[in-house]
């Protein structure tokens, strides 16, 4: 691989969000995405994996593939690995890590695997394996095929830098932003989180609205190469928006240390200005304008003891989003499709199920509240 070459760049997502992260990356602008098993496909060279890792919200990782070919035994496998131009890649005495599955091949032995492409490595730039280096190649056996990845982000993207402190079953801010996605939220309104948590669901809105760049606060695995251009990378990394957004974004619990940890959270992610936290219960709650998004992640059963105290809980936020809401759209996310129909409100779409921490997660919406 040159360092200017157009090779394949797979975005990797959740399962069920493959369209919605396809839709983002059509929007911001890369060439010719397609959709596939996980992810999705685009090409192009080294700076499209930077702007990748530092614009896109959705994915979870990017992953530059460095090589694909057949292999049906070891000797194929070391001495098509060997035709990587390492040198190229890595400077002399890298540390590194190696990670390998297995599927359906005649070489399915993942630990020989990572032995092979590891000496490889070794051999060409004097590297040293470690289990503790976050510069990872990843290898992929199916169906005899080999495809060698670069991980690119090293940490997941949905860490973007700025949250030390999380509260009660949090939700990756990458799933966030993709279910305010499937919502229809592009920031042309306000959004209220009437149960906040960490702040994560106003965070992302609050940044979504304001187009800053999810990756602008944390570093990531390919500035460890040889093909890194710093200078370039800096300038990529200061562009400056023209547009910020008008709103204000909103987010009340009525537990006074998920307040404490949000407006941290805001702080480092540099959208204090832009959003308002207060502690208050579900029946206190007012909305903060005439419309906008009330987007609400309540307890689904594993946070909160019994099932009839939910659906009780369940029946009361209808209630109140019926009597206080009135021309505002909701988003609802729950595990159990009969607590969001507790609701009594008038779902336009439902969709999931989506993996969640050993859950499956659903995503109800409304049109604007009668």
């Amino acid at each position: 691989m040159k360092k200017k070459d157009n090779f394949e760049i797979f975005l990797a997502t959740f399962p069920g969000f493959e369209e919605t992260l396809w839709q983002e990356v059509k929007l911001k602008g890369f060439r010719h995405p397609v959709i596939a098993d996980g992810g999705v496909l685009i090409k192009g060279g080294w700076s499209e994996v930077w702007r990748a890792n530092l614009w896109l919200r959705g994915a979870n990782r990017v992953l530059a593939r460095l090589a694909t070919f057949k292999a049906d035994n070891f000797d194929q496998l070391v001495a098509r690995t060997a035709l990587v131009n390492w040198k190229e890649l890595l400077p002399e005495g890298a540390v590194f890590r190696v990670e390998a599955t297995a599927k359906s091949s005649r070489l399915y032995h993942t630990k020989a695997i990572i032995e092979r492409v590891s000496s490889v490595i070794e051999n060409a730039v004097q590297g040293v394996f470690s289990q503790k280096s976050d510069l990872i190649f990843r290898v992929r056996m199916e169906k005899n095929y080999c495809t060698i990845s670069f991980d690119s982000s090293g940490e997941l993207l949905h860490k973007r830098g700025y949250k030390t402190a999380i509260n009660r079953a949090p939700i990756r801010e990458t799933m966030a932003a993709l279910l305010l996605y499937k919502c229809g939220y592009s920031g042309q309104s306000v959004l209220y989180d009437p149960m906040c948590g960490s702040g994560t669901f106003v965070i992302e809105a609050a940044e979504i609205a304001n187009r800053l760049n999810p990756g602008r606060n944390r570093s990531f695995s390919f500035e460890q190469l040889l093909t890194f251009d710093a200078d370039a990378w800096n300038k990529m990394k200061t562009v400056q928006r023209q547009h910020l957004s008008d709103y204000t974004f909103y987010g009340s619990d009525r537990d006074q240390t998920a307040i404490n940890i949000s407006q941290e959270n805001a702080k480092r992610a540099d959208v204090s200005g832009v959003t308002e936290f207060k502690r208050c219960s579900f029946g206190e709650i007012e909305p903060p304008a005439e419309h906008g998004v009330l987007f609400i992640n309540p307890p689904y059963g594993e946070r909160i003891g019994g099932k009839e105290n939910l659906f009780t809980l369940y029946s009361f936020m209808g209630k109140v989003i019926k009597e206080k809401f009135k021309g505002w759209k909701v988003g609802l996310i729950t595990t159990d499709k009969n607590l969001a129909y507790a609701t009594g409100l008038q779902f336009s779409s439902i969709e999931g199920p989506f993996p969640h921490g050993g859950l499956k997660i659903y995503l109800f919406r409304t049109e604007d509240i009668h």
